[in-house]
C-alpha cells in the first residue's frame, strides 16, 4: 500500500501528506523518483523535505523542525481553494462505487448510527485538490455501494459532469488503495479493479467488495516495492509503528 501510495507522487507536485501510511509514502516518494515534492500538513506545515525523525501526529516537534513554513491552518487551505495542490491522500471508513468517502456515521444494519469523528478537512481536499487518493481496509463493509453519509464528494451519483454541476470544477478521485487491491475509475467514475496485490486473487477482491465491481481488460498485479522503496519504508518507519 505504501509503494503504491508513493508511485501516486509526482515529482514537484504539492501534496496534502496527512498521517500514517501517506506520511511513509511521501517519505518514499521523496527518496526515489519525486525529490522535489512539496508535502502540506493540515495544521499548516510546508516541507520540502520529510522530517528527521518519525512523527506520531502532525505537530510533532520533529515535524516543526526544518519546515520550509509553519502557516495556520487557513494558509494551507488557501493553497487548495486557489488550485495549488495537485494531489491529497484520504483516509475513511466507506468508500463508494463512485470514490464518496464517509467518515461521519455508519448506519448499523439493525438501525442506529455509529457517529465518527466527522471531515477534518477532507471535504476540502476531496473538493479543491486536483485529484485525491483514498486508502482503507478492503472488506464489504468498508466498500459499500453507496456510502450512508458523504462527507467528502468523489463522483456523486456517477451521471455526467456530476462534480462540474456541483460547483467542483476540478478533481475527484484518481485512485483507491486498499489491503488488497488498487481501484481507479472509469469515464463515468465508476471504480474498477486495475491491479490486486500479490497473494491476493482477483476473486478474493471482488468477494471483498459490496458491490458486483468491475475488473479492468488490463488487471494485474500490484509491482512489489522495490529495493529502493523497502530501503526507505524501513529506513524510516525502522520499528514498524505505521507498516508493521
Amino acid at each position: 500500500m505504501v509503494a503504491a501510495a508513493a508511485r501516486e507522487i509526482q515529482d514537484g507536485e504539492v501534496v496534502f501528506v496527512g498521517m500514517r501510511l501517506p506520511l511513509i509514502a511521501f517519505v518514499v516518494a521523496k527518496r526515489t523518483h519525486a525529490p522535489n515534492a512539496v508535502g502540506l500538513f493540515e495544521n499548516g506545515v510546508v516541507r520540502t523535505t520529510p522530517a528527521p525523525e518519525l512523527i506520531y501526529t502532525m505537530a510533532d516537534c520533529p515535524n516543526i523542525l526544518g519546515a520550509t513554513q509553519c502557516l495556520e491552518m487557513m494558509g494551507v487551505m488557501a493553497l487548495l481553494s486557489s488550485g495549488k495542490v495537485a494531489l491529497g491522500f484520504l483516509g475513511s471508513a466507506e468508500v463508494d462505487r463512485y470514490g464518496n468517502l464517509n467518515s461521519t456515521l455508519v448506519r448499523k444494519p439493525g438501525g442506529g448510527v455509529v457517529r465518527l469523528p466527522g471531515s477534518g478537512g477532507a471535504c476540502d481536499i476531496a473538493s479543491l485538490a486536483h485529484r485525491f487518493v483514498a486508502m482503507i481496509d478492503h472488506e464489504r463493509h468498508r466498500l459499500p455501494e453507496r456510502v450512508s453519509y458523504m462527507t467528502s464528494p468523489g463522483n456523486g451519483d456517477g451521471s455526467a459532469n456530476w462534480r462540474r454541476k456541483q460547483g467542483l470544477p476540478r478533481g475527484g478521485p484518481s485512485a483507491v488503495i486498499t489491503t488488497r487491491a488498487v481501484l481507479r475509475f472509469d469515464e463515468r467514475g465508476e471504480a474498477y479493479v486495475d491491479t490486486h496485490h500479490p497473494l491476493c486473487s482477483i476473486e478474493e477482491v471482488v468477494a471483498n467488495t459490496g458491490w458486483n465491481i468491475k475488473v479492468g481488460e488490463n488487471v494485474r498485479p500490484t509491482p512489489e516495492p522495490s529495493e529502493a522503496e523497502l530501503k526507505a519504508i524501513r529506513g524510516y518507519d525502522h520499528e514498524g509503528f505505521w507498516t508493521a
